[in-house]
């Protein structure tokens, strides 16, 4: 069926499946992107409602996914070797044939290894989500935040019992500068 055969589906006018925003496909997506990445960092965005509606779709798949596959995993024990540290923090070294040496001891932890559709899962969220630099006080407490952890271990559980509709648009009122409407984007 060509374009031409289905205008008469939809009223003879083609109908588009998302909203364009007035912005070319790669704009609109590191614009939605930001915003949904914005939007489970932080819990709620103020935006113009045909974006929020936009990022509200794509949220609500991504969490969605959490639920599906929050617990498809399995609890591992591996050796690691770990740094020996001392009082101060640093690493210490002892002299081995000469050279200063780092001691290691060997510590067995417990990890988390996904299954393969959980690892499909957390593959896609990281094609949508942007990565997030957290800044502290100092250099060294700079550090990033793990959204896709957060989406498995905080949203997924939080919603796990409802059936869509994670998320809810507040209007606010008219923009001052242009008139468009403005609303609130937050996790329910």
């Amino acid at each position: 069926m060509k374009q031409a055969d289905r205008s008469h589906l939809t009223g003879g006018i083609i109908m588009a499946k998302y909203r364009k925003l007035s912005r070319t496909s790669s704009q609109r997506k590191a614009l939605l992107r930001n915003q949904v990445t914005n939007l489970l960092y932080k819990g709620r965005i103020v935006t113009t409602e045909a974006k929020a509606k936009e990022a509200a779709k794509i949220a609500e798949g991504l969490i969605a996914l959490a639920i599906r596959e929050r617990n498809n995993f399995d609890e591992v024990s591996v050796q690691a070797k770990v740094a020996v540290k001392d009082a101060d923090g640093k690493r210490k070294k002892e002299v081995v044939d000469g050279k200063k040496v780092t001691v290691y001891e060997t510590i067995e932890k417990k990890i988390r290894k996904d299954q393969p559709s959980r690892l499909h899962a957390r593959r896609q969220m990281l094609k949508v989500l942007y990565p997030i630099t957290e800044v502290g006080a100092k250099k060294r407490e700079t550090r990033k935040a793990d959204l896709v952890a957060k989406l498995f271990d905080e949203i997924g559980p939080k919603y796990d019992g409802r059936s869509g509709g994670y998320t809810r648009i507040i209007k606010i009122g008219q923009r001052k500068g242009d008139g468009a409407m403005e609303v609130v984007l937050e996790l329910v």
